[in-house]
Parts: structure tokens; sequence; C-alpha cells
């Protein structure tokens, strides 16, 4: 139970995205950097992805290491491209089969070098299938990781078909079932609530540096690129696992403890009150996120 405290002090992460899917990753790529004063990132993986931005996992994942490297040199942190690994070109064929890459494995590697008292954060903000690659691999790393991902939506939610979720059902079954410590950020239902507007990005970010022009510009483009509208607000709910770590009192993202749940393959949950504990996040307060985010951002 020590490994589901909030965290306190300096730790230790690593972050596992889809970073070309949707603008927030960028975002919270670099909520992630710019809290260097709690968060010491070791290394980022790419995360695969399929939709109508790629032609496949691969390609998704390719993307994504390519947006990785992109946004770096805006961060000021060209340093972490020799820690930024290629992720796995293909979702789990079955949940007993991990899909070798250079992020599971310097995953399973890495984790080995902590303790269930000094534990390795594990951010994923994107399908897990790195993850559980490298649980497979590597199964004693359960007692040495917390994993904080952002998947499913919220248990009372009519279905679990979210986009991270429901790409690789068999990677998500494998983290819920690994034994892990892990706290669970709902999309629908919970942080969809992080949402923000064309006329909010513009006064928090327009002008103030060369990652704050690029992320409001990617941001307008995306939204043009989805037509949506002369009135539009945008979902950058991925911010929230990293405001997670950093809320060590439980005032911006409280939770409360739950039996691990069991994905379907068919999009909806089981529950069996044997499952290990996890930590489930059930709100959060969108204005005090947002503002500790523009403010780093900014900085």
């Amino acid at each position: 139970m020590r490994r589901l405290r909030r965290p306190a002090g300096k730790i230790d992460v690593v972050l596992d995205t889809d970073a070309y899917n949707e603008i927030d990753d960028q975002y919270a790529l670099s909520y992630l950097v710019r809290s260097g004063e709690k968060l010491n990132l070791k290394a980022v993986y790419a995360a695969p992805f399929f939709n109508g931005k790629s032609s496949g996992p691969e390609d998704g994942m390719e993307k994504s290491y390519d947006e990785i490297l992109r946004l770096l040199p805006l961060l000021g942190r060209e340093d972490y491209k020799k820690v930024t690994f290629k992720g796995s070109r293909r979702y789990l064929p079955d949940e007993t089969v991990p899909v070798r890459s250079a992020a599971a494995e310097d995953l399973a590697a890495r984790a080995m070098g902590y303790t269930p008292e000094h534990p390795l954060y594990v951010v994923a903000i994107g399908a897990v299938t790195n993850v559980a690659s490298a649980f497979l691999l590597n199964p004693a790393m359960a007692d040495r990781v917390v994993l904080v991902w952002l998947g499913g939506h919220a248990y009372d939610w009519p279905d679990t078909r979210e986009f991270n979720l429901f790409q690789d059902v068999a990677a998500a079954r494998v983290v819920f079932g690994s034994g892990a410590a892990m706290v669970q950020l709902p999309c629908m239902g919970v942080v969809s609530e992080l949402r923000t507007t064309g006329p909010e990005l513009e006064h928090w970010l327009r002008g103030k540096n060369r990652l704050c022009e690029y992320l409001l510009d990617t941001t307008e483009r995306d939204v043009g690129s989805a037509r949506a509208g002369a009135c539009w607000s945008r979902a950058i709910w991925d911010v929230s696992a990293v405001a997670w770590l950093l809320d060590e009192k439980g005032e911006a993202l409280p939770d409360r403890f739950e039996h691990s749940p069991i994905p379907q393959y068919d999009g909806h949950y089981s529950f069996d009150g044997r499952r290990h504990p996890i930590r489930y996040v059930y709100a959060v307060d969108r204005d005090r996120i947002f503002g500790d985010l523009f403010r780093k951002l900014t900085a």
C-alpha cells in the first residue's frame, strides 16, 4: 500500500505518449518538463496509435516519435533525445505475448533500478501497449513502478470505448491485472472537464515564447482541420496525468480506492472485489490545473 500513497518530494518519471495523435500530448510533455522542481524525467516512449492521422499503429508510433523530437528543442531540452525511444509497431496479439520494442525493453530494464519504497512513476497517455509489453517481458517490475494512466471512461459511463483503452484491450487487461500500483484517470465523466478555448489560449500563450507559439498554432490548426466551427473548445486532458503527480494534497484531482477493473473486449468493465486496489480519480479542478499549466508554459 505504500506505493499507493501520493508522491512526496522529487520523483523519477518516464512518459509514454502517442504525441502526434492529439495536441494534448504536446501540452503534457511540456508540462512535465517544465515541472522539473518536482518531476525528474528519465525517458520518453513513443506509443502506437491508429486513426485518421496515421495509416496504422506503426505509422502512428513513428509520427509520435518524430513529434517528440520536434518538441524537445522548443523546450530547450535536446538532451532528452538520447533517452527517447521508439515503441510498439503493433498492438498486443494476446494477453501473454509482448511486442518487443526499444521502449518496452528500456522500461523493463529501467524499472529494476527502483524499489517498492522508491518506485519509478510511469505516466501513460496513450494505448498502454509499450507498458504492458514491459510487464510481460519482466513481471518483477510490477513491484517497482507506479503506473499513472489516462485511459478508459468513468465506471458509471455506459461503455469503455475510449480511444486509449479500446485500441489495445489486451494491453489494458495486462496492466490492470499486473498487481502494480496504479492510478486511473478516466476520460469521459472525469477528465473530460479539462477543456480550453481559443480566446483563453490566445490570452495566455500568444507571444510568450517559441514553445507557446508552437502549441497555440498547432492547436488552432488541429481545430481547423476538425471543422470545429466559430465557437469551439478543445480537450487538453492528457495534462491531468502530470497534474496528479504534482497534486500532493489531492486538491486538484481527488481520488479514491477502487478494486482494479477488468476491461472486457465487448466494451464494458467487469468488477471483482478480490482484485488489488488502485487509485481512481473521480473529479478535476479545471481552473487550478490550467492555471499551473499556463504559468509554467509561459515561464
